[in-house]
Parts: C-alpha cells; sequence; structure tokens
C-alpha cells in the first residue's frame, strides 16, 4: 500500500512540474518625459519628468494587454500668478499619479506602440487621462 501511494504521489509531482507554464508578463520600468500640449497655466507647467512601470500581458501576439503606473513632477516654473476671469487662483500642477489600462501594438520586435486610458491624480483632483506612446527597446533582449 505504501509503494502505490508512493507511486501516486511521484506522479501526481511529475505531471505537476511539467504542465506549469511560462510567464506570459513582462514588466518594465521606464523614465519618461511629458510635455503640456494645452492648458491656461502653460509657463507654470510646461514640461514634466518622471518614472513609470509598465507591464504587459499575454506578450505572445501582436496586441496585448497593457497596465501602467506613471509619476511626474513639474519642475520648471515662471513664478507668474494667474487667476481667471472671476479672480480665483488657478492653481499650477507640481506633481501627478496616473493608473492607465489598455493595449500596445508590437509594431517590430524593437519597437512598440500603446493607448491607455485611466484615472490621473492632480493637486486631489481625479480626472480623466489618455496617454498614447511609443516605445523603443535598445537590446535585442528586450531588456533596455
Amino acid at each position: 500500500m505504501r509503494t502505490f501511494i508512493l507511486s501516486f504521489l511521484c506522479c501526481f509531482f511529475l505531471v505537476e512540474g511539467f504542465s506549469q507554464s511560462s510567464n506570459k508578463t513582462a514588466t518594465f520600468l521606464f523614465a519618461q518625459v511629458t510635455p503640456t500640449i494645452s492648458d491656461l497655466t502653460i509657463g507654470n507647467n510646461p514640461l514634466g519628468m518622471g518614472l513609470g512601470i509598465q507591464s504587459f500581458f499575454g506578450t505572445g501576439g501582436k496586441v496585448n494587454p497593457t497596465l501602467e503606473i506613471t509619476g511626474d513632477v513639474y519642475l520648471l516654473n515662471d513664478k507668474v500668478f494667474r487667476t481667471n476671469g472671476n479672480g480665483i487662483e488657478l492653481m499650477e500642477v507640481p506633481a501627478m499619479v496616473n493608473l492607465l489600462a489598455g493595449a500596445a501594438f508590437v509594431a517590430a520586435k524593437n519597437m512598440y506602440g500603446s493607448f491607455v486610458a485611466g484615472p490621473s491624480f492632480i493637486n486631489g483632483q481625479t480626472l480623466f487621462a489618455i496617454k498614447p506612446s511609443v516605445g523603443f527597446y535598445f537590446s535585442s533582449k528586450q531588456r533596455w
């Protein structure tokens, strides 16, 4: 009886060991530059720089779902006090955090494009953000 149980357990562990699949998630750390396209206070926040983490799921095909978390700071500032028509101060944007999800299209081995959307947190407000982007890998193994 012991040999039967031992044989069964060995077969179970072998089947479990050979049925594992490869990891289908790729995660990258990246740096980004974010120019302000349209804003009433564009002089107070013309350019942002930040870091992000992007994960690709199901990396076997041309189109893959992606999840992205980024944080940007706006260091440039012209120190001009701006108000709207009612005399209320227009706040500058010192920093923002984005939680974005969408799809990435692998155009070539070392290049991809993505379109993601989601909430953006700026000055205590939650706003809707979209981010089209183009990415390049500097190594053939897609590590840089």
